[in-house]
């Protein structure tokens, strides 16, 4: 059999049905079919020669040529000489009039015939080509829709490993630890599911597929709430228990929408879809706020909250509730203040208000010590310092003059020691944080990364953390398994190592850039 037999539009006919069959470019399939008339040609004509193989893209005319290199002599290339690849200029003249040094010359040859094994050898090379393309097509096609929820049916099941066919384009999935908890899924079961991530692989794509990540919440919500499609109504956070419970918070610059309403819908007609998809997850629908203690006091729902008090330097948490809100804030095995921590971003401690005022006698004890010991004077006036509301050395060494002045029965002189006790103080604390760092190896860029704790970067270069590049270079769940999820939360963890890649190496986050 050989292409001649076929009409040259009909082959261009059966190469756009077949491009248009498998998804992939025109030029790919032409290539394909190309390469396997030049591998038949060299078969033929001889393997040492450099046998190439044209269709023309609009008759589909044929041409198969070999090619030279047109060289000044032998002697000038030297070891590299190959008499089948190459002609000097007075041998090329023989299919160029006025060949150059540099110029690739052709030889037209005829088109080879195509027996029963040529055939099939073509065929295998076209095959395996227009293969090759149309997995590096699924590849890029899915690798851009990472994030995206796909449909699919269950292909089958392996040692409780789910693998979907996704609209029989590829294959996906799920291992039994992204799939919900409880959930029992069967051959030929549609299922929604979030794409992780996708690898090249010489068999295909692998796309990992997910149900019990956030984000999959967020693009389910997505897709049922018209208003969050549009942009109307923001998420600003989820977080999930998987199969239990789950905390979106949600946001409108608009003051005529009533975000949470619109999320939920009319007797939960638009949460009930996500619930029944998640496998009956609990979802607390949250209204975000700014001020983080209002934030926090919505997160901590369905409980009630007495009281707050937020450190944003520690950026943590205390709420207070009542003894009879208390289980109810905490929840099931911590799980309701779990939620509502990784919800915020911050490290939320429950307590109830017998516990608060005992945690405020505690800290009023430790403070008077610390002011004593610090600025070396008597119980009276540390405690009065305490009452006027200072509650660390440093405020007493920056405040205004004045203001130490007018507390009752201070006067210039004592205001005036206080400030220089207090300065002393925080010099030699100083002096020792850098010694005992220097001591360890951490270098100054790190130990003057104020953005964390000065106890935390200490742990750090005990962890071999020694300088700005080196926490830059962490991922946030290496930072957070280093210091312990007590002591950074994975959003504060972002928050670290992104201003620590900015200062080390420039790195500005987008949203800042802009």
């Amino acid at each position: 059999m050989s292409f001649e037999s076929m009409p040259r539009q009909d082959l261009l006919l059966a190469i756009d049905s077949l491009a248009q069959e498998k998804m992939i470019d025109r030029e790919t399939v032409i290539e394909s079919l190309e390469a396997a008339i030049a591998k038949i040609a060299k078969h033929k004509y001889g393997e040492e020669f450099n046998i190439v193989a044209e269709i023309d893209r609009k008759n589909g005319a044929i041409h198969v040529k070999r090619l030279f290199d047109v060289i000044e002599s032998p002697e000038s290339v030297g070891e590299e000489y190959d008499a089948n690849k190459m002609l000097t200029v007075n041998q090329a003249k023989k299919y160029s009039q006025n060949p150059v040094v540099g110029d690739v010359v052709e030889d037209m040859l005829p088109e080879p015939e195509f027996g029963r094994m040529a055939f099939q050898t073509a065929r295998q090379i076209m095959s395996a080509r227009v293969r090759d393309a149309e997995k590096g097509r699924q590849y890029e096609e899915f690798k851009e829709n990472i994030g995206d929820i796909v449909n699919g049916v269950v292909k089958r099941i392996e040692f409780g490993n789910i693998f979907i066919d996704i609209n029989g384009k590829a294959e996906g999935y799920i291992k039994n630890t992204e799939l919900i908890p409880g959930e029992r899924l069967a051959v030929g079961d549609r299922v929604r599911a979030l794409i992780m991530d996708v690898v090249r692989s010489n068999s295909g794509p692998q796309i990992f597929l997910t149900r019990t990540h956030p984000l999959f919440m967020e693009k389910l919500f997505t897709q049922e709430v018209p208003e969050i499609y549009e942009g109307v109504i923001k998420i600003k956070s989820v977080s999930r228990a998987p199969g239990s419970h789950a905390k979106i918070a949600v946001e409108t610059l608009d003051p005529s929408i009533d975000a949470v309403g619109m999320t939920v819908g009319i007797k939960g007609t638009r949460i009930q879809p996500v619930i029944n998809e998640c496998h009956g997850e609990k979802i607390d629908v949250i209204l975000y706020s700014e001020d983080p203690a209002v934030f926090i006091v919505n997160a901590m729902q369905p409980a009630k909250v007495a009281k707050i008090i937020v450190d944003e330097d520690t950026h943590t948490a205390a709420v207070v509730v009542t003894e009879d809100q208390q289980s109810l804030a905490i929840g099931r095995r911590g799980q309701n203040v779990r939620l509502a921590s990784q919800l915020t971003g911050w490290n939320i401690d429950v307590m109830s208000e017998a516990e608060e005022q005992e945690r405020r006698a505690k800290e009023f004890k430790e403070k008077t010590e610390l002011f004593t010991s610090a600025l070396d004077v008597d119980d009276t006036i540390a405690q009065l310092l305490i009452t006027e509301g200072f509650r660390t050395i440093e405020e007493i060494a920056y405040v205004e003059h004045a203001e130490l002045e007018s507390i009752e029965g201070f006067n210039p002189e004592l205001a005036s020691e206080l400030q220089n006790r207090a300065n002393a103080y925080l010099a030699k604390i100083e002096q020792d944080y850098f010694d005992n760092g220097h001591k360890i190896g951490i270098g100054d860029d790190l130990l003057k990364f104020d953005f964390i704790k000065r106890p935390i970067i200490m742990k750090l270069g005990e962890n071999g953390i020694k300088s700005l590049s080196d926490l830059a270079d962490l991922a946030s769940d290496e930072l957070v398994e280093i210091l312990g999820e007590d002591n950074m939360s994975l959003r504060l963890a972002d928050r670290v190592i992104m201003k620590a890649r900015e200062l080390a190496y420039g790195i500005v986050p987008e949203e800042d850039a802009e």
